[in-house]
């Protein structure tokens, strides 16, 4: 599967990746992401702006992850941590951009 990532320098990329992946774990191999806590809910920094188009297509996010959103300040209304995110073949061609750092 295919996603469009912005880095936080503004410059467009096209990665493939295998669904069934943990898409901050494809973001963090890449280095678009740092993810300090490693996928566990509770840094924040695997921050993504996802596509409106796609964006419905998440499911809601978990009490932990809202909770973690809110304490940050450039949260956008479609971000989502990238750690809450399995990819599955729905999200093909799924757009992301990457959040500014705190």
């Amino acid at each position: 599967m295919k996603i469009h990532v912005k880095d936080r320098n503004g410059h467009d990329e096209i990665i493939e990746c295998d669904a069934g992946n943990l898409l901050m774990r494809v973001l963090a191999e890449r280095d678009f992401v740092d993810a300090t806590c490693g996928g566990e809910c509770s840094c924040g920094t695997c921050q993504v702006y996802v596509g409106t188009d796609h964006f419905a297509r998440l499911s809601a996010p978990g009490e932990f992850e809202r909770e973690l959103l809110e304490g940050l300040t450039n949260t956008q209304p479609t971000s989502r941590l990238s750690c809450q995110i399995t990819l599955d073949g729905d999200l093909d061609g799924l757009t992301l951009e990457i959040a500014k750092p705190e």
